[in-house]
């Protein structure tokens, strides 16, 4: 029944070019491997890499100087080195990373045929090269999937705790949900990505574009919401599937990403992600709340400059208005130190006051003791004259 399955997914996902856009050719100097239609290049490696299926994996390595991390990435349905070799170089170049691409079996120069089980095998071996052979670290490594690609990556990513990061270019949510709106997974779907997204830990960046016509945009945001780590999203307005790289903003928020998921933990996401958290959920400002903005006082260093139209005033009447706010601020706090001295002046005439009061109360007091004194004395004595009469 898995034969089944694989060889049906496969007449439906899989479409390698035909013929292959490369061939591999030995150097003549070095005997190093090449592209067929590249030169050689002093930090590009072409390798070849046997599966635990069985096949061999064509594979190209980019070495650079300044890199801090490995970028694997598994390109789309129907590409191969040969179209994807300009672009892994730039990629190398402008994000200052090491760079792994290759072709699933059956893809370009790589042996066996296509299969959703192969791809896994594929991703695993070349895994194992940035491992073995270039002495890479799981918490360097960042795996990029490009659609079809997203599931090999996804289903490595969901095995790897430690991983640096995730990048998703215009994810599917498994091979069936491309074609059909389905609620569920099912036993013969392929590449069921919506349930392991939900098992990688480290910071997944989603990119998508708004106006693909093969895996809609609705993929790549059901990925962000379930991932448990989430990177501001870049949602490229007007992409389409296979053209997002062209965009300027693509290359400059996966540089961004880069930079941060290369910083400790406790210095990552300074506003990102909280951005992009309240770009989701916030409901847009309303003009009333734009003029209050715009009316903040100048003083609050955190406002940008205003982009005004009004007429500029002169520098006397400018003059005019800050002697007329001194002056009225001066004025107001005169006022305010005014009515201060007052309150004390009420407070001290009520002290005194009270204390008028308690010194008569205690004179009385004193006097209706004396009195009673006196009085008690002369009965006292009144008696004694009685006793000794």
């Amino acid at each position: 029944m898995g034969g089944v399955t694989s060889s049906m997914a496969a007449k439906l996902a899989f479409f390698p070019p035909n013929p292959p856009s490369y061939k591999l050719v030995a150097d003549e100097m070095t005997g190093l491997l090449l592209l067929s239609t590249f030169p050689h290049r002093e930090n590009v490696e072409i390798l070849k890499l046997p599966t635990r299926k069985g096949t061999e994996v064509v594979a190209m390595y980019i070495r650079h100087p300044m890199a801090n991390s490995t970028l694997l990435y598994s390109h789309g349905n129907a590409a191969d080195l040969g179209q994807m070799y300009e672009l892994f170089v730039e990629l190398s170049i402008h994000l200052r990373v090491n760079l792994m691409g290759y072709d699933y079996s059956g893809y370009g120069q790589s042996s066996g045929k296509p299969s959703e089980q192969h791809t896994y095998a594929d991703i695993e071996a070349v895994y194992k090269c940035l491992e073995e052979g270039y002495g890479a670290k799981q918490e360097d490594i960042i795996l990029y999937g490009q659609s079809v690609g997203s599931g090999p990556t996804l289903d490595l990513a969901a095995r790897l705790p430690h991983l640096r990061a995730v990048v998703l270019h215009s994810p599917i949510l498994s091979g069936l949900r491309v074609m059909y709106p389905v609620k569920k997974s099912y036993w013969f779907d392929i590449y069921k990505n919506i349930d392991k997204i939900q098992l990688v830990d480290c910071p997944v960046l989603v990119i998508h574009g708004t106006a693909d016509e093969v895996v809609d945009c609705s993929h790549g945001k059901q990925h962000w919401e379930l991932s448990k780590e989430k990177y501001e999203p870049l949602w490229l307005k007007g992409g389409n599937h296979c053209d997002l790289e062209h965009h300027p903003e693509y290359i400059r928020h996966l540089k961004k990403f880069v930079s941060t998921v290369e910083k400790p933990p406790s210095q990552r996401y300074t506003g990102s992600r909280r951005r992009s958290t309240d770009q989701q959920l916030l409901p847009p400002r309303k003009s009333t709340d734009i003029v209050f903005e715009a009316s903040r006082k100048s003083t609050d260093r955190r406002e940008k400059p205003r982009h005004s139209t009004d007429k500029a005033l002169p520098p006397t009447d400018v003059n005019k208005l800050l002697l007329k706010s001194n002056s009225n601020n001066l004025s107001e706090k005169l006022e305010k130190l005014k009515n201060q001295s007052n309150y004390a002046e009420k407070l001290m005439v009520s002290f005194d006051q009270v204390e008028r009061s308690r010194r008569s109360v205690d004179c009385c007091l004193e006097k209706s003791r004396k009195s009673v004194d006196h009085q008690l004395e002369r009965g006292r004595k009144s008696v004694d004259r009685i006793r000794t009469g």
